[in-house]
């Protein structure tokens, strides 16, 4: 039995998934039971319990043999990111407690890197959890492909908005897909104590490698826009961000270079999915 948490989303899904695949038996935690209701006609239980109930996180990872942790994104943080360390505070105790034979927790390419930004959040969570006495493992990540999810209604009439510039700069991506095959992997694995494992795609890619992606997938041409520098705190203040400079900060990361992977004696490994192949898969969904 394996626990995995955020399976109303598309990673934790994926991770459930690959286990329900892979022949498992899968315990997932949500925070509305209407939501698990679709997973317990596949076979899964169902524990019903938001992060922050630490009992009701202590039960739903007690007796499994692995857990998926995978902690809420938060696009726009109070400053200090409190909302993060309230978290992080609860679903640690709740394995502490638990005691999980393993855990799997996803992280982020850049979780490394010291400078603000919006990655910080999952840079605490691995401080937070890696002083756990159990064997956990820390996915970091690459920028999702499925990301390109936010430019689909722009591109069917030929023509998105980027924030990734130069147009040519490739960045680290990787497929949800692939995501969930590589957790379910490692979920069978044996190690000791902490370890990250760094993930991304077969190839590196760029906004003009988006453009030419969903070109191929909606069959007309699509052109970008790079939305100047200048103009990103306004826009996403008309959003409704009230702290938008973590999130800016996360982008001139990629776009600089400096949030990238750690490297060094760091593991490597790489999913199999083209942008293209997840893109198209995207759009064939979302037809």
């Amino acid at each position: 039995m394996f626990a995995v948490m955020g399976v109303t989303g598309q990673v934790g899904r994926a991770v459930a998934n690959a286990l329900l695949d892979a022949g498992e038996q899968v315990r997932v935690i949500v925070r509305d039971s209407a939501k698990g209701a679709v997973w317990a006609d596949r076979g899964c239980e169902v524990a019903v319990t938001d992060n922050r109930n630490i009992p009701a996180m202590t039960r739903a990872l007690t007796g499994v043999d692995g857990a998926f942790i995978l902690m809420p994104p938060n696009y726009d943080p109070s400053p200090g990111f409190t909302d993060t360390v309230e978290a992080n505070r609860s679903v640690r105790e709740a394995l502490d407690k638990a005691k999980p034979a393993k855990v799997v927790v996803l992280s982020t390419v850049g979780a490394h890197v010291e400078r603000e930004n919006l990655l910080n959040n999952l840079k605490m969570s691995e401080e937070s959890f890696r002083t756990l006495n159990l064997p956990i493992t820390f996915v970091r990540a690459a920028w999702f492909m499925e990301n390109s999810s936010w430019d689909l209604s722009d591109a069917r009439v030929g023509n998105i908005n980027s924030f990734l510039q130069p147009a040519d700069h490739p960045i680290p991506m990787i497929a949800i897909r692939d995501i969930g095959t590589t957790v379910s992997q490692l979920l069978h694995e044996e190690w000791d104590g902490a370890r990250f494992v760094e993930l991304e795609g077969p190839s590196r890619y760029s906004a003009k490698d988006i453009e030419n992606a969903l070109s191929l997938a909606f069959g007309h041409r699509v052109t970008t826009n790079v939305i100047p520098r200048s103009e990103w705190e306004p826009l996403f203040r008309s959003q409704g961000a009230t702290n938008p400079l973590p999130r800016i900060q996360m982008i001139n990361g990629f776009n600089e270079g400096w949030i990238d992977f750690e490297g060094g004696g760091i593991e490597m490994r790489k999913g199999s999915t083209t942008l293209n192949e997840a893109i198209s898969q995207l759009v064939a969904e979302r037809a």
